[in-house]
Formats: C-alpha cells, sequence, structure tokens
C-alpha cells in the first residue's frame, strides 16, 4: 500500500495542485467503480503518472485480496449449511 500512502499525503500537503485534485478523481473513481477519462493521467509529470499506476496496481491487488476475503467467507456459511 505504499503508493495508497504516498498519494494520500501528495493530496493533503497539496490540495489545490492539479496533479492531486487528479489523483483526488482517480481515487473516487476506482472506490466507486464509475469511468475516469485515461488521458487525464497522461497530462500528469512523470512522477505522478506513475503513481497513478502504482495506485491502480495496488487497487487491483486489494480488490483481489477484499474477493478472496468474501469467497472465504461466503464458502464457510455454506459449509455450515451442508448437512
Amino acid at each position: 500500500m505504499r503508493a495508497i500512502k504516498e498519494a494520500r499525503k501528495f493530496i493533503e500537503n497539496n490540495p489545490s495542485d492539479p496533479s492531486a485534485k487528479t489523483l483526488s478523481r482517480l481515487v473516487l473513481a476506482l472506490e466507486s467503480e464509475v469511468e475516469f477519462p485515461i488521458a487525464n493521467i497522461y497530462q500528469l509529470d512523470l512522477d505522478r503518472f506513475n503513481l497513478a499506476l502504482e495506485i491502480l496496481r495496488e487497487w487491483r491487488l486489494e480488490r483481489y485480496f477484499v474477493g478472496k476475503a468474501k469467497l472465504f467467507d461466503t464458502a464457510t456459511q455454506m459449509s455450515s449449511l451442508a448437512p
């Protein structure tokens, strides 16, 4: 979760920076599962562009683990119902 933490600090320390606003919109789009114009990421400087890509990687990885946990919970519940 290094990139997510780094992005949070950047956004908190630079709330009026256009890059911080773009990263904020990216995170909000990921959380709410709405579309985000990929062209906005290309407008970032190279360091923030790489940060955005890392956020996407970490978000996807975290989503996988959340899905795995939900699957395990469902399987556990089903096994308790089976005779």
